[in-house]
């Protein structure tokens, strides 16, 4: 009887070890999966990709009040502006694609110039890529875009004291992409204050063409 029951002590002492080295083999398996995974998340996760403004040109930057034609608004800015914009992926393993761009450009919190759409954009691993993003049209006068009163007053002190700042926008879509690895499309907002040491001849309509960044700004991207 005593021998009985000492075997099934030992039977059940075999189970158990052999069910904790299961259990130790199982856990071992979910550590060496989940370290794989990190390692490869870390390696190619999506970096996001950096922008800066590089040059700015404004061709006409005029403010119009109390306008006599009962279409038009009462308070205006008209402008014809180009940004050199310079987009930098940071990632030496992940390629990034651009769609669906829209840009504009704003002053004080107003826009000052009609959007424009911007074609699509793949920039390899490590790569820098400039867009040039003309607003207003490329001859002639620009379509003045209604603004608030306080808005065109701001603007004549700014241009007097030649430092008015801008702010650029871009609107769209990014994914990443490295070998068989794809995300799906994510909203994409990029914001670069650009402070430009523009003077009375632009706000007046008189053109100054390439102006002096007062600051290079990195732009604020969320992607």
């Amino acid at each position: 009887m005593e021998t009985s029951k000492n075997k099934h002590q030992l039977c059940d002492m075999h189970r158990t070890r052999r069910r904790l080295r299961i259990l130790a083999t199982v856990l071992l398996a979910a550590l060496l999966a989940g370290v794989v995974a990190l390692t490869v998340y870390f390696t190619y996760r999506p970096v996001k990709p950096q922008a800066s403004v590089a040059r700015a040109a404004v061709y006409q930057l005029e403010s119009a009040g109390n306008s006599s034609s009962a279409a038009a608004a009462p308070y205006a800015i008209a402008a014809r502006a180009q940004f050199t914009l310079l987009l930098h992926n940071p990632s030496d393993r992940v390629s990034v694609r651009y769609g669906d761009l829209i840009a504009y450009v704003t002053y004080r919190g107003e826009p000052v110039a009609a959007p424009v759409e911007l074609p699509a954009v793949v920039q390899e691993r490590g790569a820098d890529v400039s867009l040039s993003l003309l607003f207003g049209g490329l001859g002639g006068g620009a379509e003045p875009v209604p603004v608030s009163e306080g808005t065109v007053r701001a603007l004549a002190g700014d241009c007097a004291a030649r430092q008015v700042l801008l702010r650029l926008v871009i609107l769209g879509q990014v994914r990443y992409r490295s070998g068989l690895f794809r995300t799906a499309w994510r909203d994409l907002f990029m914001r670069c204050d650009v402070t430009t040491g523009l003077g009375m001849d632009a706000a007046a309509g008189g053109g100054a063409g390439g102006v002096p960044l007062i600051e290079y700004p990195q732009c604020f991207v969320d992607a």
